[in-house]
């Protein structure tokens, strides 16, 4: 079964993630059009030439890994992405490669190692989702298979082989995943604790918006004060919270820029959804080694929209994100809430 069907790469339908942001614009493009042309001795020749000036760099090295995997070399591509992964635990499309590889060498345990730490590092990452969907399949494949061995005369479990079987074969089979290498914008992982969306809250005042208030005069009587004098006080409240929520977004983003870790972690309250439901102090330890990072940061904010709902802000905005390896710019949504007079953090994800 071929591993790539595209720079992206498709196995068992897993897809082999072909770029992340490139912080150097003067190389790193020749060497990708000598891939694009097959010409993977050339491109291994020139990243070599890159990654001796620039050792330390996640694009080159990543490229390379690329490259050795597309040359048929997996074992140096595993040694790249796995000391990539080390490097930079923060980015989830070395994990992701890695996954691809080994289940090629149907090491489908590792593989589906790999996929859980880039979607711990990334939850939104829609790729690693997808290839580790694919991983389940084949594992539960090979469990129907033993247990088939086991007992042939299992129909139920000869019926979940052939279902399992057919997926596997349609999600093997090349579609819109071979196309392109999609220039998608994955440095924010690095950045920031992205974390699952929140179940959609449902408006509590929809219902009684609809009542129709002539059939029951009396309640009308006692709700209708308040209803007229809502807007009158709301206005300013708005207003503040709206000063003192922006207030608080700056406040975490400078904490972030100038590395005050113990300042940066203050900013989010104690309920706070850390990703995949790690431990708090296990989630605080990962974000204060990746800021800790030699290398300035700086995060700069643009285009901010904030929105209230009861005691929570929703705060949409642009994130700047730049450090010595790493440069990329993505949306982002951070949920506020107001605890002992302060905004918090509750929730924060990309998009």
């Amino acid at each position: 079964m071929p591993l790539l069907a595209r720079l992206p790469a498709v196995l068992l339908g897993l897809v082999l993630c072909a770029s992340i942001p490139l912080a150097n614009a003067q190389t790193l493009p020749d060497i990708q059009r000598l891939v694009k042309q097959n010409q993977m001795p050339q491109a291994l020749e020139k990243v070599d030439i890159y990654i001796s000036t620039k050792p330390k760099d996640a694009q080159g090295r990543f490229l390379k890994g690329l490259i050795l995997t597309e040359m048929g070399r997996p074992a140096d591509a595993i040694a790249i992405f796995t000391k990539l992964t080390e490097d930079f635990p923060e980015l989830p499309e070395p994990y992701n490669n890695l996954a691809v590889l080994y289940a090629q060498q149907k090491q489908y345990d590792k593989a589906r190692a790999a996929l859980e730490m880039a979607i711990r590092t990334h939850p939104s990452y829609s790729i690693a989702h997808e290839n580790l969907g694919d991983v389940y399949a084949k594992l539960a494949s090979q469990a129907y298979d033993k247990a088939l061995q086991l007992d042939s005369s299992n129909t139920a479990t000869q019926t979940k082989l052939s279902m399992i079987r057919e997926l596997i074969s349609t999600s093997s089979k090349p579609g819109a995943k071979t196309a392109a290498p999609p220039a998608r914008p994955v440095a924010e992982a690095v950045k920031t604790p992205a974390v699952e969306s929140p179940p959609k809250a449902t408006p509590a005042a929809t219902p009684a918006a609809n009542t129709p208030v002539e059939k029951t005069p009396e309640p009308v009587a006692t709700t209708k004060p308040p209803e007229t004098k809502a807007p009158v006080s709301a206005a300013p409240e708005s207003a503040g919270n709206e000063a003192d929520v922006n207030k608080a977004l700056h406040a975490w983003a400078s904490a972030w820029t100038h590395k005050d870790v113990k300042s940066y972690l203050s900013h989010y309250a104690r309920d706070f959804q850390t990703p995949n439901g790690m431990s708090r102090k296990d989630w605080e330890a990962e974000r204060s080694k990746r800021i800790d990072k030699p290398g300035k940061l700086q995060v700069s904010i643009d285009d901010v929209s904030i929105s209230f709902e009861g005691e929570k802000a929703t705060v949409k905005f642009r994130q700047h994100y730049t450090s010595a390896t790493l440069k990329s710019s993505a949306s982002k949504t951070l949920v506020f809430v107001k605890s002992g007079g302060k905004w918090l953090i509750q929730q924060e994800r990309i998009g």
